[in-house]
Formats: C-alpha cells, sequence, structure tokens
C-alpha cells in the first residue's frame, strides 16, 4: 500500500491510498464467506458456495463492494499512521479507481490536528489577587453554619424577612387555574428570593391565616414567562432561634472545644479556599498569556460542530430549569449576537488551548500513571454527583478512558508550566505554587520530592486541570469529558 498526503490547508489534509489488489485478499476471501452464508444455491451446501458460483449468481461489483467496505477502516487508519495525522473528524472518503485484479484507489479528505510551534515558556511572569480572609468572611461562615443548628417557634405576628412561612400557592391565568401551578404547606424563608418575583413583598405583614395575590411570571410549563395571578396564602410564621456562639455551640457544630478554635479552623479553610481561587487565576493567566504568542489554526468544521454541541447542551439544562433561553439573555442582560460571540471565544479558546499543551506534553513527554487515572475519575465522578464506581464503569463500557488519560495528561502539562512561572500577588509577593496541595494547604518541599515519582504534581489538582468540556475534540469530532453513549 503507497499513500501521499496533500496538505489543503492547516487543519485539513486529502490522502491518497493506493493498495495492490493482492492485499484486498483477506477482504475478499472474507467477502465469498460471508456471502456464501447467506444464499441457497441447489448443489451446494450453505456456506460452501464456491466463489465462480458467486460471481455468476450475485455478481462480482457485489463482492467487490463488501470487501471494500471491510477493508477501506483498516486501510485509511494504517494511511493515517504512515504519515503521522490525527484526525479530529469523519473522514470523507472517495473511490477514485478499482481495477478488479489489479488496483484499488481511494482518498480520504479529513480534519486533521494542526503542527502548532510552541512558543517558549521559560521565565513567565504573571499577577493574581491579594489572599485576603476578613473578620466579614469568618463571620458569614460561622453564621450560615450556626443557621443550620437554628430551631424554628411560631409566633403569632406578621412575617418579617429570616421567618419562615408555611404556605399554599395557587396560580391562574385568565381566570382559569394554572396546571401544576399549586403547591400546598411549602416551607419558605422570607427575603431569600428563591421563588416566584414578587412573592417576598406579598409574604411580607402577613399574618398565619392571611393570604395576598400578586402578579408573576411562571419559571416552566405551558405558560412560562407569561403573566399569572398568583394567590399565597400563610399557614404559619415560624422564627428561627440561633444558638449561642459559645463555647457549647463549638462542641456541638463542630469537633473543636472552643469558638475560638472554631473560628480559626474555619479561617483556615477560607485561606486555602483562596489560595485555590489564587492558584486558578495563575492557570487562566499563564495559558492565556501562551495562547497570546502562539499561532494555533483551528478546524473550522470541527469549531462548528462543537459550537452546535455546546448550544444544545445549554438549551437542554435551561429546559431542565424550566427556563427559555430569552429568559436566560434577559437575566444575564445579553443580546443573542453576544451570547453567540461569547461561546464561540470559549469553544476556540479552549480548543486552541487542549491542542497546545497536548503538543507541550509530547514535547515534555509527560504520561500518567495508574493512581494518577484513579483519582482523576474519583474526582469527576464527584463533581458529577455520580457513584464513582458506577463512573468509572461508565467510562470503561463506552470507551472514555483514552479521554480522561488527555485530560490528565494536559494537567500537568499545564502544571509544569504554571509551577516554572512567576507569580505574585497584587503585594508584589510571590505566590508558591510549586507545594500548593489540592486541599490548599502548602506542603513541606522535602516531603513534596521525597514522593515527587509517585504523588500528582503539586498544583495539578487545583491550578492546572484545564477543563475538558470546554470544546476539546478527539479523533471523532466529539467534544472530551463528555459522556456519550
Amino acid at each position: 500500500m503507497k499513500s501521499a498526503v496533500e496538505t489543503l490547508s492547516p487543519t485539513r489534509a486529502k490522502i491518497t491510498v493506493e493498495v495492490p489488489f493482492e492485499e484486498l485478499k483477506p477482504s475478499l476471501d472474507a467477502a465469498y464467506q460471508n456471502i456464501a452464508k447467506q444464499i441457497n444455491i441447489p448443489g451446494f451446501r450453505k456456506g460452501k458456495v464456491p466463489p465462480p458460483v458467486i460471481d455468476r449468481q450475485v455478481g462480482r461489483g457485489a463482492v467487490l463492494d463488501e470487501a471494500i467496505n471491510d477493508a477501506l477502516p483498516k486501510l485509511y487508519i494504517q494511511a493515517l499512521q504512515d504519515n503521522d495525522l490525527q484526525p479530529l473528524a469523519q473522514p470523507e472518503i472517495d473511490v477514485t479507481k478499482l481495477e478488479d485484479n489489479s488496483l484499488f484507489e481511494f482518498t480520504a479528505e479529513v480534519d486533521v490536528r494542526p503542527s502548532i510551534e510552541v512558543p517558549s515558556y521559560d521565565g513567565l511572569a504573571v499577577q493574581v489577587d491579594d489572599l485576603a480572609v476578613t473578620d466579614e468572611d469568618v463571620a458569614e461562615q460561622v453564621e450560615a453554619l450556626r443557621e443550620r443548628f437554628a430551631t424554628l417557634k411560631d409566633v403569632d405576628r406578621a412575617a418579617q424577612d429570616d421567618d419562615i412561612v408555611t404556605i399554599d400557592l395557587k396560580a391562574t391565568a385568565g381566570g382559569e387555574d394554572v396546571e401544576g401551578g399549586e403547591v400546598s404547606g411549602y416551607s419558605y424563608k422570607v427575603g431569600s428570593g428563591d421563588m416566584l418575583e414578587g412573592i417576598d413583598e406579598a409574604l411580607r405583614g402577613l399574618s398565619a391565616g392571611e393570604q395576598a395575590t400578586f402578579t408573576s411570571q411562571l419559571l416552566g410549563g405551558d405558560l412560562s414567562g407569561q403573566d399569572v395571578e398568583v394567590s399565597v396564602s400563610v399557614a404559619a410564621v415560624k422564627e428561627q432561634e440561633l444558638p449561642e456562639l459559645d463555647d457549647d455551640f463549638a462542641q456541638t457544630a463542630s469537633e473543636f472545644d472552643t469558638i475560638d478554635e472554631l473560628r480559626a479552623d474555619v479561617a483556615t479553610r477560607l485561606e486555602r479556599g483562596k489560595r485555590l481561587e489564587q492558584a486558578a487565576a495563575a492557570r487562566d493567566a499563564v495559558l492565556e498569556q501562551l495562547l497570546d504568542t502562539a499561532e494555533i489554526p483551528l478546524p473550522e468544521g470541527v469549531v462548528a460542530e462543537e459550537l452546535t454541541g455546546r448550544r444544545q447542551e445549554i438549551e437542554q439544562q435551561l429546559t431542565y430549569a424550566g427556563m427559555t433561553m430569552e429568559q436566560y439573555l434577559e437575566n444575564e442582560k445579553q443580546t443573542v449576537d453576544e451570547f453567540e460571540a461569547e461561546l464561540e471565544k470559549r469553544v476556540r479558546d479552549a480548543m486552541a488551548s487542549q491542542f497546545l499543551l497536548d503538543e507541550i506534553a509530547r514535547a515534555e513527554e509527560i504520561g500518567v500513571e495508574q493512581n494518577e487515572l484513579s483519582e482523576h475519575l474519583f474526582r469527576r465522578a464527584q463533581q458529577s454527583g455520580q457513584n464513582p464506581d458506577e463512573f468509572v464503569k461508565h467510562m470503561v463500557e463506552h470507551n472514555h478512558i483514552p479521554e480522561m488519560v488527555s485530560e490528565v495528561v494536559r494537567g500537568k502539562a499545564l502544571a509544569r508550566i504554571v509551577e516554572g512561572a512567576t507569580v505574585t500577588d497584587a503585594s508584589g509577593n510571590v505566590v508558591d505554587l510549586k507545594n500548593l496541595l489540592p486541599d490548599g494547604s502548602i506542603g513541606d518541599p522535602a516531603a513534596e520530592e521525597a514522593v515527587e515519582d509517585t504523588a500528582p504534581q503539586a498544583g495539578q489538582d487545583a491550578a492546572a486541570e484545564p477543563s475538558a468540556s470546554e470544546g476539546s475534540t478527539e479523533a471523532d469530532g466529539s467534544p472530551e469529558g463528555v459522556q456519550k453513549d
């Protein structure tokens, strides 16, 4: 088999493949055997009809068609490997020559991964926000914990913000009840803004046994986005009684003996979270610098396919949330053109970053250990709210493990670049990312060196792993990181 490549564009190639007829013999033999099992010829047992008889009865053309359909995928893959091409979508294949017992020739046009000249990433310098945990931040977290241990007591007064009310709701349109627009015995926190627009205003000042009517718009159903009349009646008003912020509360709500120890732990956790935010910001800034200096052509067909898929995902998510695209754009204060431009930019940036990180990973000879892959799969399962065993089973059954490996490799590549960059905060202090652990704490450099060969690179989980659902494509042109059956 001979093959030649014509570069149609930086992201599209045309492969011409010439196959001597003798190389088709295994596929021809298989075609004759398959057809022999399907036909009945007097004088011959089923499956034992000789090729000359099949040629007379069925036709040589039918045999050639079946043989070529069997051989084409293998020949195409071999041509890709021989020419070191990495496809990004399904090819357009055209049989250009078929000379029986002599020659078979076909062409394949396909979007391919572009060749990229990786810009230098030595001496990169980026700036991130200062790490600041205020007393107000700590107090807010402690108060949220305090509310989890609050008790409720009935009060004989009008409802006000932060009260918990038990309500019945009924929506009507044109005097007719709205299907699915009725709720009974629902507990709601006044002032939370978690229900229909206008309900907080209607509830304030209502006592148990009283009701009010207001105009609002339903978030789902056939009348989504249309004005309806909503009647709300209050069955009970309850007041939250918060526990005292003392040592007893600390012992009840945590493993600490004093409220000061609890506050200190909250401050530590917030600080670690801020460090992870700094790391994520550094990752984004470093990657943005690299993309700004790299020339990365993108296959327009693959970009268009990914954009279509992303739009469908967003529309599906909005449907689950009971919201239309028009409502979403209104909430985001975006026009359709602004939404489309932002979506396209995200897709293009993500695709370019993944091409770039793959090239860097190859140059750096970055591999993946089994424990790194296992940890990544566990994290992905947690992020999607799935049982880890079921998630791994799905990944294996649907051949998504290569995608997961690619995600880990890209994460390690970006981690290596980020660790080599100079990262400072707004005050000019150097931010330590090399020793950053996944929980946001700073590890001991000596200990890190001791386990370097067996543990993921420092900062990989917290700072370096690009989102695989951001427009990446594999050989079949599908987005990485998205479960497909």
